[in-house]
């Protein structure tokens, strides 16, 4: 990724420069960080804003949290030239390409963190309780704590 990113950024630069000339591509690059500072500044007050109010009405700051470090992210990737991460600096500040990556991403995140959650208690490693029951019975003991967490609807999130 640390190669293959730089490469693929310079050969973009080249062809975008060899179409448009060097003295456009180099203000198409300006003219975008200027855009995707404005759209950091815009987006990153408004996640601080709304884990603010989450905090405030003592809900728990998940969703808040996942878009604040997407728009840090995607502010970063603002800030390194080139158009690749431009773009994808773009979609991660935008509210719908955030929603749409955490669309994608939280399903294979919850289901990697279960998949080691499941790795360490088939190889006893979940406590000494569990460890002390399944010498007892001879068997795997499956030692689980159940909780359950409810989302509210927030009426924002259907503004863009």
């Amino acid at each position: 990724m640390f190669v293959a990113v730089p490469i693929i950024e310079l050969l973009l630069v080249i062809e975008v420069g060899s179409a448009i000339g060097a003295g456009w591509t180099v203000a198409l690059l300006i003219a975008d960080s200027v855009l995707g500072a404005w759209l950091l500044r815009r987006e990153g007050a408004r996640a601080w804003r709304q884990f603010r109010d989450a905090l405030a009405a003592g809900r728990w700051p998940g969703d808040e949290v996942a878009h604040g470090a997407l728009v840090l992210v995607g502010g970063t990737l603002l800030l390194t030239p080139g158009f690749l991460t431009d773009v994808v600096g773009f979609v991660l500040l935008l509210r719908g390409g955030r929603r749409l990556v955490l669309a994608i991403a939280r399903p294979r995140l919850v289901a990697s963190r279960w998949a080691r959650w499941a790795a360490r208690s088939a190889s006893g490693a979940t406590g000494s309780d569990a460890a002390q029951r399944r010498s007892q019975t001879g068997g795997d003991v499956l030692d689980i704590e159940v909780v359950e967490i409810e989302r509210e609807s927030r009426d924002d999130d259907t503004r863009d």
